[in-house]
């Protein structure tokens, strides 16, 4: 049982244990996510929207990179090089040994966001989400901390759960509104499979775009999706049936 003043109860707190406990999954799973990474790539939506910086061959950053998949798909996408930052020691450690059997240029270290530990205008293209944003207390912070790191011309991509999708239960003959959900709540606690317990924060989309905005990043792109970037095995769900958004894309540039 944990009391008031219990750091165990702290959201944060409670969330990176939870992400922790998570994470020990990319350890027990290392053959198989090794032969997943040979063969990754980006998203279709990601592969067109990121297909001209890419060409550029940029150096990314990639803020909460879990496990690093998409890190080898940026690669194999373009990409010069990925740095993955993580607040999961074990995610880090899993990640980079990984990307050291592929030998692609992907290195992890662990750190948390804000600040990020790396020098100004260090990257090309800063790339995040697929379960990145909803961690995050402080949008503003982040959106400053991005535009402190990207070069005069570098971009932000952000591919990530929509933020009605809190709100959509995983019902297969209807899609509902669940009645314990508010689009404007400030968190709830994860009910799902891999951050049982971890608190989830709710941004709307407004508030992410007004914080790329102040942070003085010109948006390039915004785009709705109907399709969900993860579904658990073995479940169907009438909210993925294409009448609802579930990700969202933005691609923003600093000037």
């Amino acid at each position: 049982m944990t009391g008031p003043d219990d750091p165990a109860d702290d959201p944060a707190t409670r969330t990176r244990d939870a992400w922790e406990r998570a994470s020990h999954k990319h350890v027990r799973e290392h053959d198989d996510l090794l032969a997943e990474a040979r063969r990754v790539r980006l998203l279709p939506v990601e592969e067109e929207l990121l297909a001209p910086v890419l060409a550029h061959r940029p150096h990314v950053l990639h803020p909460q990179s879990g496990h690093g998949l998409d890190d080898v798909a940026l690669v194999r996408a373009g990409a010069r090089s990925v740095l993955g930052l993580d607040y999961s020691r074990t995610a880090v450690t899993a990640a980079q040994r990984r990307a050291d059997a592929l030998a692609v240029p992907c290195r992890y270290v662990v750190a948390e966001l804000p600040p990020l530990p790396v020098d100004d205008a260090c990257a090309d293209l800063v790339y995040t989400g697929k379960g990145a944003l909803i961690w995050l207390p402080d949008l503003e912070a982040w959106a400053a901390e991005v535009a402190r790191v990207l070069r005069p011309g570098g971009h932000l991509f952000v591919h990530e759960q929509h933020p009605m999708v809190p709100l959509w239960s995983w019902d297969e003959d209807e899609a509902r509104i669940r009645p314990d959900r508010s689009y404007f709540a400030r968190s709830h606690v994860n009910d799902t499979f891999p951050a049982l317990g971890a608190v989830e924060r709710q941004h709307t989309l407004a508030e992410i775009v007004v914080a790329v905005g102040r942070a003085g990043l010109q948006l390039l792109d915004l785009v709705e999706h109907p399709e969900p970037f993860w579904k658990p095995t073995g479940t169907r769900a009438e909210a993925w049936g294409g009448r609802l958004p579930n990700t969202v894309s933005l691609l923003a540039r600093r000037g």
